[in-house]
């Protein structure tokens, strides 16, 4: 016999949608102010910070066609849905961010070891930086909750997280710019903003690989869901456990349970069904969930359960 719950629903609800569009409004309009302000001030920094922007704007396209694309609903050949999706997503943003870290790396050495009389406008400077601070701070409180329940989502937080460090290290080079006239202070932000990309892109990329390698949700312990199976009433042992997720924030769960011969005699297989699903949900939030239950006598003749 099999229990099934229906799969969470992740970056498919329109208000993850709405939220998406409205941060993608603001970076690709900071963007825009960003890159006129750089052309006019002639700051790395600037250039450099508005270029990750360009790459925030692509992420969340990204993510906004991932979400259309999961919200499709499952058929008969994609029986899990297409919630996958947010994760392609994300792996193609992660990339970008690796990309960009190095353009940006090279260009702020190319400058600190080969400087040019560049005179950049500290005071415009630190007004366009000040600008997409403020815009990048609106744009992660907007994405604060959603991303902690889908891939994607949180691959956009990360990189408007990204930016909003960016612009206060332009904030601090135009301010020691304004103050001393020393010039190198821009490009040493524009390879400051390269090397924190770095560690972001390869943290998404570990959550994306956990993913697609079919790993056991962080944080989850197979050992305490096994604890918890085998403590409702009739239940002798529980094998063939399978924890992975389709994307963050759901995960699905599988196994082989073994009951008393007695409770499956007495018709008591139903409510045991509801009570298994139940502890799932209640105490590890996992919403789909799939059981085979057996006789005691059956397991015992099959040497592959674990």
């Amino acid at each position: 016999m099999h229990d099934h719950a229906p799969a969470a629903g992740g970056i498919r609800s329109a208000g993850h949608r709405r939220l998406l569009t409205i941060s993608l409004c603001l970076t690709a309009t900071i963007m825009l102010v960003q890159v006129v302000g750089a052309v006019l001030t002639g700051s790395l920094a600037l250039l450099a910070d508005a270029a990750h922007m360009f790459t925030d704007a692509s992420a969340l396209v990204i993510a906004l066609i991932a979400a259309a694309v999961a919200a499709r609903p499952a058929d008969d050949r994609r029986t899990f849905g297409y919630q996958r999706a947010e994760v392609f997503g994300a792996l193609i943003n992660a990339i970008i961010l690796l990309l960009l870290a190095g353009w940006v790396g090279i260009e702020a050495v190319g400058r600190l070891l080969a400087p040019q009389e560049v005179e950049v406008a500290g005071g415009l400077m630190l007004v366009v930086a000040g600008v997409g601070l403020l815009a990048n701070a609106v744009s992660m409180w907007l994405l604060s909750r959603a991303q902690r329940t889908s891939i994607n989502v949180r691959g956009a937080y990360l990189e408007v997280m990204g930016d909003l460090i960016g612009s206060a290290a332009v904030i601090v080079a135009a301010v020691v710019i304004v103050t001393t006239g020393w010039m190198p202070a821009d490009a040493l932000a524009s390879l400051f903003i390269a090397v924190m990309i770095v560690p972001r892109a390869i943290a998404l990329l570990g959550e994306v690989f956990s993913v697609l390698s079919e790993s056991a949700p962080q944080g989850t312990a197979v050992a305490d869901i096994r604890a918890h199976l085998l403590g409702l009433p009739g239940v002798v042992g529980v094998h063939d456990v399978h924890v992975w997720q389709l994307t963050r924030g759901a995960p699905v769960f599988s196994a082989h349970v073994t009951v008393e011969p007695a409770l499956l005699a007495g018709g008591g297989s139903a409510a045991l069904l509801a009570d298994l699903r139940g502890c799932l949900v209640d105490h590890f939030d996992v919403d789909h969930s799939t059981f085979q239950i057996e006789p005691a006598e059956q397991a015992h003749c099959d040497p592959r359960h674990v």
